[in-house]
């Protein structure tokens, strides 16, 4: 009320940035990856498991609840369950590719207000940095937020503005964070299916 409808404005484009780079990764990056393993047209499987593991996800916004609907996709995929019995419950913990954006990208947010000059090294190892932080998220809604104080440090920036930063991620968290779990928990299942079909293509040469 005090800021207007500017500031509103301003919550859409971060919000805009959030949600391009996840689809982006869904449907560019992930289906490259999957094409490297199997070797034919990925986009049915990626469809497959976004409109059904991702859906779920996006609703429920916790990988952890959505390990069982990821079970039961993979069975329907007919994949190795000896395989998936890991995979998956394993995803749900250390695969978040959708944590690693929002903590890349509410970070970048928070150096670029405070005027914090930002070198391309330095953008690569606040990625690398959020992808292996990423892991220790937690399954549950708005888990990756928690980590971004960690990521805000390595450019000095105090504890209270990382808490407003965290206020931020709240705010835009409706569509971030259930986006987000949906990347998180279709991925786990999109690439045991990838990793569990190249190995049959292999077996079958």
């Amino acid at each position: 009320a005090d800021k207007g409808l500017k500031a509103l404005l301003d919550y859409g484009h971060l919000l805009l940035v959030l949600l391009g780079a996840m689809f982006f990764v869904a449907f560019v990056v992930n289906p490259i990856i999957v094409y490297w393993k199997i070797r034919r047209n990925p986009y049915p499987l990626v469809w497959k498991c976004v409109s059904i593991s991702g859906l779920t996800a996006f609703f429920t916004r916790s990988s952890a609840a959505n390990i069982p609907v990821n079970i039961d996709l993979a069975e329907e995929l007919g994949l190795d369950e000896e395989t998936y019995s890991v995979s998956i419950p394993l995803g749900a913990t250390i695969n978040m590719a959708g944590a690693a954006i929002t903590i890349t990208v509410l970070t970048l947010a928070a150096v670029q207000t405070l005027g914090i000059p930002v070198s391309i090294p330095t953008a690569i190892l606040l990625s690398v940095v959020s992808a292996v932080c990423a892991c220790g998220a937690s399954g549950v809604a708005g888990g990756s937020l928690l980590l971004i104080p960690l990521a805000c440090s390595l450019f000095g920036i105090n504890g209270d503005v990382a808490a407003q930063v965290i206020a931020v991620g709240f705010v835009i968290g409706v569509l971030q964070d259930s986006t987000e779990t949906a990347l998180n928990s279709s991925t786990d299942v999109l690439f045991t299916a990838a990793v569990c079909m190249a190995e049959e293509r292999k077996n079958n040469a």
